[in-house]
This record gives structure tokens, C-alpha cells and sequence, in this order.
């Protein structure tokens, strides 16, 4: 098939998320001989930022670790629509691009020629409707949601008329166990401080611990108000910034556990939806002990996989299993591993991509 992908980013994965998921579906896409085209706005805000707090450098290492992976800019003002859909099978708009855009593809859509999907990896439609209510999908063949109840959401409101269950997972190409690298700390946490949708979260299930336990801890991410960079250092919590995704494996291996801290959205409004974070880490064969969350479509199996903290006083008890019981750390990094293997590849959510095309009547090819 030829595909087309509209998306906030490809190359930059400063405080973009979305990127790692679309990256390894586009190279799964490629190398079963789809031809895949990715678009992205001229000067997006991530790539922007990204190259302001690292260097234009920076996305030249991108190219090199992704060789395969390219994406070609437009400007938003003035996006030839036509010409950049022209020939396509099939076109996934994600939720990070602007509403005129959505509107853009949807109106050319309407003259038919291709089956055209919407991709929400956001919480924003429960807690920003406003903002979801922008988007006109009326020409859209449907959605793909990042969760069973967003799923639903979506449907309910009337928003569209068909929408499936597309959970994100890990890219296996590069997110894997990365051994013999030595040990650099306990404990390490990588994400965004979150913009106040964690904060007490972060202090109860990070911080919180790793003081009284006297871990030796590190945190990466971007966006880190002043107050959040002195509460790290309050803990004793090196932080160390912006760190590349395809870095991430790397800085797993050299830390004996992780933890995931959920926004208060996905704890809330949103069950079932645990972000790529956890899917990336178990792939990384590190142990993970996670803040609540209501695994509600059965991805994981909790005590198993990975273990949950109801609390900061069992968040303590479980590093200190971990960073004590080498049995247990193993099988947690065995059975997370396994987890990912059966069902949360990349290679799999291309498979259930391909499923949707078929429903909507284009000759996909075989699932892999």
C-alpha cells in the first residue's frame, strides 16, 4: 500500500512522545514493502525546541540511527494537500496537528481516492473537549485511539461513526536489553515533570522513596520548572536533562529498576491507557514498579510483569525487593520481556493497522 502520515513530528522526540510509536510503526510499514510518506509541519515546536536545547546536530544523529525513517516539511500555512496524498492508499492524520489541517485532509478526503483515519495518543478529549471538538472528522473513515475507553469516547460524543482500540508499544529494533554496561545508579525515571498533572504523584512515588531510601537515582525529561529541578535535588536525584529515545535502552541497562508514574488523566478518566513509557521499559528487560493504575483491557499481568504500589510506603517496599532479591528483579525482566513478545511490538500494532485497512476494503497483504 502507499501510505500517508501527517504528523507533529518524526524526527524530534523532545517532549513528543508520539514520535517513538510512529517511528517504529512507519519502519515496520517499510520493511514489509509499503511505501510510506511522513509530512510535518515546517518548524514544529518540538524540532524547534529540540534544536534550541541541543544543537542542530542533534537530528543528524537521528537520521543516522533511523536511516531508513525521512520526513518531508511543509508549511502550515499553505499545505498542498493534494500533492502530498496524491497516489495514497491510505492517510493517518494524528491528533498533533493543527485543526486546519485535520479540516485540510478531511475536505480533499471527501472527493474519495483514499481511506483516511484519525490517531489520538492524547487525554485531551477528557480533559480539553473543547479543544477535540475543533477537529472536523466528518470525512474521516474513523479513529484510532490509544485505549478502549478513549475508543468509546470517541464514539459516544458522536465525534465519529467507527473507531477502533490502537494501543501504543515498543519499537523491539532498538528498545531491547542492552547488557554489560556496568552499574551507574538504583534508580532511574525518564519523562516529563508532567505541567502539574503529577506533581503530588512524582513526590509520593519518586521522590519520596529514593530519599528514604537513600537510592542513587537519576531522572531524565524536559520541562522541568525550577521548583521541580530543586525538589530533585532535595531528594538527592541527579537530573540530567533532555535524553535521546534511541539513547533510552542504554540508560536502562546501566539501572538496576524503574518506576511509571501515570498522569492523574489516565489514573481518573482514561484506565486501560499506560502510555509507551511502561511498554518500552519492559522491552528494555529493566524491572518496573508502577504508581496505580487500572489495567482494565487485561495488556499486563500486574505482580507479574511488573509490580504496583498502592502507595508511597509500598513504593519503598518494592525498590527495596527489587534492589535486594536478584530472583525476583530476573523474573520481573523475564516476564516483562515475554509480555512484549506476545503482543506489544510495533510488528503487532502494524498487524492491527493492516486489519482496519482491510475493513475498510484496501488490499492490505499479508500480517506478519
Amino acid at each position: 500500500m502507499r501510505i500517508v502520515v501527517f504528523c507533529h513530528s518524526l524526527m524530534s522526540d523532545w517532549n513528543h512522545g508520539n514520535a517513538h510509536f510512529l517511528r517504529g510503526v512507519v519502519a515496520e510499514l517499510l520493511d514489509r514493502g509499503h511505501e510510506v510518506r511522513v509530512f510535518e509541519p515546517l518548524d514544529g515546536w518540538s524540532r524547534a525546541s529540540l534544536v534550541v536545547d541541543q544543537g542542530a546536530d542533534v537530528i543528524d544523529e537521528v537520521y543516522r540511527v533511523f536511516p531508513s525513517l525521512r520526513s518531508t516539511s511543509y508549511d502550515p500555512r499553505e499545505p498542498d494537500v493534494p500533492a502530498m496524498t496524491d497516489g495514497a492508499d491510505l492517510v493517518l492524520v494524528h491528533e498533533w496537528n493543527e485543526p486546519s489541517l485535520v479540516a485540510a485532509v478531511g475536505a480533499h478526503r471527501a472527493a474519495g481516492g483514499y481511506r483516511l483515519l484519525f490517531h489520538d495518543t492524547h487525554h485531551r478529549a477528557v480533559t480539553a473537549p473543547e479543544e477535540m471538538a475543533r477537529f472536523d472528522l466528518r470525512h474521516y473513515d474513523g479513529v484510532l485511539a490509544f485505549g478502549r475507553v478513549l475508543r468509546d469516547l470517541y464514539l459516544k460524543r458522536g465525534w465519529t461513526g467507527q473507531a477502533w482500540t490502537w494501543h501504543e508499544a515498543a519499537d523491539t529494533r532498538h528498545f531491547h536489553p542492552v547488557e554489560g554496561l556496568g552499574r551507574r545508579g538504583d534508580l532511574v525515571w525518564i519523562g516529563n515533570w508532567g505541567d502539574g498533572e503529577r506533581t503530588a504523584e512524582l513526590h509520593e512515588f519518586l521522590l519520596e522513596p529514593v530519599t528514604r531510601l537513600g537510592l542513587t537515582a537519576r531522572v531524565h525529561g524536559v520541562r522541568y520548572p525550577d521548583s521541580a529541578k530543586k525538589a530533585l535535588t532535595a531528594a538527592g536525584i541527579r537530573y540530567g536533562g533532555w535524553v535521546a529515545n534511541h539513547r533510552v535502552p542504554a540508560t536502562f541497562g546501566s539501572y538496576a529498576v524503574t518506576v511509571h508514574v501515570p498522569r492523574k488523566a489516565y489514573v481518573t478518566a482514561l484506565p486501560g491507557i499506560p502510555t509507551i513509557r511502561p511498554f518500552e521499559a519492559l522491552a528494555c528487560g529493566i524491572p518496573l514498579v508502577s504508581a496505580p493504575w487500572d489495567d482494565v483491557e487485561g495488556l499486563f499481568a500486574p505482580g507479574v510483569n511488573y509490580l504496583v504500589a498502592r502507595d508511597g510506603a509500598a513504593m519503598q517496599r518494592h525498590l527495596t525487593d527489587v534492589l535486594h532479591d536478584p530472583a525476583l528483579a530476573q523474573s520481573l525482566r523475564e516476564h516483562g520481556l515475554a509480555a512484549i513478545a506476545a503482543g506489544h511490538t510495533c510488528a503487532h500494532r502494524v498487524n492491527e493497522l493492516l486489519e482496519v485497512a482491510g475493513e475498510l476494503g484496501l488490499k492490505t497483504g499479508t500480517t506478519a
